[in-house]
């Protein structure tokens, strides 16, 4: 089973290095493209064992599954270029650019007859830590091909399938999300330098106390607020600290910043 990766930029990329992590895909088996001779060289050291070319159409030709990871703008030219030598009653097509629907990717792979099997994935940047938050939907797919896209991306992190109009919102909550849960580390470990660690340990500090909140809801699947109610005591300082955020809006401009994305 052979994968190719158009645009191994950095989401791209970050697949591409999460897969050689993971035991699905051994490296030869990944073949990454690239656009100029330099990025090339580059991307060979990045990922030792993965072909690496320069030409799409050449990294196509014997993959099984074809990401397409490049800017949401440049998905047009791309599939255009690829549409004459995708086979598709043997392959099947990846899309990573948020915001092109099923429909518009049909159109850009200007299909006549067959109807392509497709997938549009949404991971985030975790993705090269194998701790990603991946949604998945598809279109024209078999029940092993869904399983087949899902194995794929599980080995880079955690996978939910969804139904295409869901991608929007999944978009927000993971892809963007990431950026605001490390805003709250980055305010947060200033904060820390403010009460009198350095800037080095605090980030550490706050890394590591996220990092713990996330996986005790994970393993118990209890409620945030059941979790909360445990540290918080009468007129203790837990509590102190949360009203105060509260006082300033915290709640809100989490859900208010959520929503502004989708507007």
């Amino acid at each position: 089973m052979r994968i190719a990766i158009i645009g191994a930029g950095n989401m791209g990329g970050a697949i591409a290095r999460g897969l050689i992590k993971g035991t699905l895909f051994a490296p030869q088996d990944i073949t990454c493209t690239a656009k100029s001779a330099a990025t090339t060289q580059r991307l060979s050291q990045l990922l030792p064992g993965v072909k690496i070319l320069t030409d799409n159409r050449d990294a196509v030709a014997d993959a099984d599954f074809v990401i397409i990871s490049v800017k949401p703008w440049l998905m047009e030219s791309i599939l255009d270029e690829l549409s004459p030598v995708l086979d598709f009653s043997r392959q099947v097509v990846i899309s990573v650019a948020a915001g092109i629907p099923f429909e518009t990717l049909c159109s850009y792979l200007h299909v006549e007859q067959s109807v392509p099997t497709l997938f549009r994935v949404i991971p985030n940047t975790a993705v090269e830590v194998l701790s990603s938050m991946t949604f998945i939907a598809s279109h024209n797919a078999s029940q092993e091909q869904c399983e087949m896209v899902e194995r794929i991306f599980a080995q880079l992190g955690h996978v939910i399938m969804i139904d295409e109009p869901h991608m929007a919102s999944a978009t927000i909550l993971a892809s963007c999300g990431i950026a605001f849960a490390m805003r709250y580390i980055r305010a947060a470990a200033e904060a820390g330098v403010e009460l009198g660690f350095s800037p080095a340990m605090s980030h550490k500090i706050v890394e590591y106390t996220v990092k713990g909140a996330a996986e005790l809801l994970l393993q118990s699947g209890n409620h945030p607020e059941v979790e909360i109610d445990k540290v918080t005591t009468p007129y203790g300082i837990t509590i102190k600290g949360l009203n105060a955020m509260e006082n300033e809006g915290f709640t809100s401009a989490v859900i208010n910043g959520l929503k502004a994305c989708i507007k």
